[in-house]
C-alpha cells in the first residue's frame, strides 16, 4: 500500500447528489478507511455561493468558488463532478485528467457527448473516468459492460432508463390518467423537473442510450445518432387499447447490432411490449436494462434509476474504486477500446409491427380505402378494432395492428392515409417490440 496517509477527494458541486456524497463520506468514514487502508479525506468542495444555507453540516473552510484550488492542487487524487450540464463540467473534467487525477462523474450529458474523448485522455494520463451514476442511478450496468460481459458479443440492449417518464406512463396505464395530469403529479412528487422537456421528449434517455451503446458495441455512438420520439402524443385510451391487445406501453431505449459488421441501430421511442415481457412489468420510477449477448443470452438489470441515495451509491462506489487504484498504484485496468467506426443504420430500415389509432368518417368503405393505401405500400393488416364513435361529429375510431413491415414504407403510407378525405386524423402511431 505504500503507507499512504490518506486519499484526498474534491467535490465539484454540492447539490442533491453532492450533498449526499459528502454526507455518506462523513457517516461511513471509518468503514471506508478500513477498506482502503487509509482515510478518504474530503478536502475541497466547489460551490457557487459559500454563504447559502444548506441541509448539511460541512466545514465552511472546505468550500471554494475557485475551481483552480481543486484542479491545480497536486494533493487532490480524485475529483467528483456532480455539477450537471455540459459546461463548465466538461472543461473541469478535462483539466482534472490532464493533471493526473481520477475523475468520477454522474453527468450523462457530458459522457454522452464527450465520453470517448475523456476516456482517451484518461488513458493517455494513466488514470480513469468512472461514470456508473450517469446511467440508471444505482443500477450497476456500466461496470458489467466494461468487464463482466466482455466475453460476449453484445447483440442488443433494451432499456427503460428514465424514471420520470416511466412513472407517468405507469400512472396513465394503471389509473387512466391523461399525460398532463400524470406529469403534474410527477412534478409534485419531485420526480419531474419544472421544465420536463428532457424527460418527456426522450432527450435524457437518448443521452443514456448513447453511453450504453458506445460501451456495448465498442465504438462512438453520439446523442444525435439516436432516433428519438417522446411521449407527448399518448393518451389514456392508448393504454386501454394496448391492454386489450395484450401489451403495455413503455418509453424504450433500444440498440441493436445489425448483421455481422460494425453497424448498429439506436432509437428511443414509446412502444408496445407484450405483457409477459420482463420490461413490461417495470413500473413507477424503476429503471431496467436488458442485455442480450451471444454467450449469455438475455439478462436484466433492474432497480432504482434516480434519486439522491441510488445515485450517491453509484458515485461513492466509483470513488472507492478510484481510491483503491490510487492506494495500490494500479492505475490502469480496462482501457477504452473504440474499434472500427460504427455505422448507424437509418430508422427507415427498421422492420417491426405497428399500432395505429385513426379517427375516420363513420361510413361504409372507409376501412377498404385505408387498407388499399397500406397494401400498396406492402403493409398487411393483422387486426382491426372499431372503438369509440362520435355521433355528433360523424366520426369513429379505428385501431389497426400491422404485420411486420418496413419503417420507410409505413412512414410513406401514413402520409397518404392522413391525406385521405375519410380520415379525420391519426391519433397514435406506435411500434411493437418483443
Amino acid at each position: 500500500m505504500g503507507g499512504r496517509r490518506s486519499v484526498s477527494v474534491a467535490l465539484l458541486g454540492l447539490g442533491v447528489v453532492g450533498s449526499g456524497v459528502a454526507r455518506i463520506l462523513a457517516q461511513k468514514a471509518e468503514g471506508y478507511a478500513r477498506e482502503l487502508g487509509c482515510p478518504l479525506e474530503l478536502t475541497r468542495v466547489l460551490v457557487r455561493d459559500p454563504a447559502k444555507e444548506r441541509d448539511l453540516a460541512i466545514d465552511q473552510r472546505l468550500l471554494t468558488t475557485d475551481p483552480s484550488t481543486i484542479l491545480d492542487d497536486p494533493e487532490v487524487a480524485v475529483v467528483i463532478e456532480v455539477l450537471g450540464g455540459e459546461e463548465p463540467a466538461y472543461r473541469y473534467l478535462c483539466d482534472a485528467l490532464r493533471a493526473g487525477k481520477y475523475a468520477v462523474t454522474a453527468n450523462k450529458e457530458v459522457m454522452a457527448k464527450h465520453g470517448p474523448a475523456l476516456l482517451a485522455l484518461a488513458q493517455e494520463r494513466g488514470v480513469d473516468v468512472l461514470y456508473e451514476a450517469s446511467v440508471g442511478g444505482g443500477i450497476p450496468i456500466i461496470a458489467p459492460l466494461k468487464r463482466d460481459l466482455l466475453a460476449n458479443e453484445i447483440i442488443s440492449l433494451a432499456a427503460i432508463i428514465n424514471g420520470t417518464t416511466n412513472y407517468i406512463l405507469t400512472a396513465m396505464s394503471r389509473d387512466g390518467r391523461e399525460l398532463a395530469e400524470a406529469l403534474a403529479d410527477a412534478q409534485r412528487l419531485g420526480y419531474a423537473e419544472a421544465d420536463p422537456t428532457n424527460d418527456v421528449e426522450g432527450i435524457d434517455a437518448a443521452y443514456k442510450l448513447a453511453i450504453l451503446a458506445s460501451l456495448a458495441f465498442h465504438g462512438e455512438v453520439r446523442p444525435e445518432d439516436v432516433y428519438r420520439e417522446g411521449i407527448g402524443s399518448l393518451t389514456a385510451r392508448d393504454f386501454v387499447y394496448a391492454r386489450e391487445l395484450g401489451y403495455e406501453i413503455k418509453l424504450l431505449a433500444l440498440a441493436r447490432r445489425i448483421g455481422s459488421g460494425p453497424a448498429v441501430q439506436v432509437r428511443v421511442h414509446p412502444a408496445l411490449l407484450p405483457v409477459e415481457e420482463p420490461l413490461a412489468k417495470v413500473d413507477g420510477v424503476l429503471n431496467a436494462v436488458q442485455v442480450e449477448g451471444d454467450l449469455l443470452g438475455r439478462t436484466l438489470f433492474q432497480g432504482q434509476g434516480a434519486g439522491s441515495l441510488p445515485t450517491t451509491s453509484a458515485v461513492v462506489a466509483d470513488l472507492l474504486d478510484a481510491a483503491h487504484r490510487v492506494v495500490s498504484g494500479v492505475h490502469q485496468r480496462l482501457a477504452w477500446r473504440g474499434e472500427a467506426p460504427l455505422r448507424i443504420v437509418p430508422m427507415g430500415d427498421l422492420r417491426t409491427r405497428y399500432y395505429l389509432r385513426i379517427w375516420v368518417t363513420d361510413r361504409p368503405g372507409v376501412l377498404a380505402q385505408i387498407a388499399r393505401v397500406l397494401g400498396d405500400a406492402q403493409i398487411s393488416i393483422a387486426s382491426v378494432l372499431q372503438k369509440e364513435a362520435d355521433e355528433d361529429a360523424g366520426t369513429a375510431e379505428l385501431v389497426l395492428m400491422s404485420h411486420e413491415s418496413q419503417e420507410s414504407d409505413m412512414q410513406r403510407a401514413l402520409g397518404e392515409v392522413a391525406a385521405l378525405p375519410v380520415v379525420a386524423g391519426i391519433g397514435a402511431f406506435l411500434r411493437v417490440e418483443g
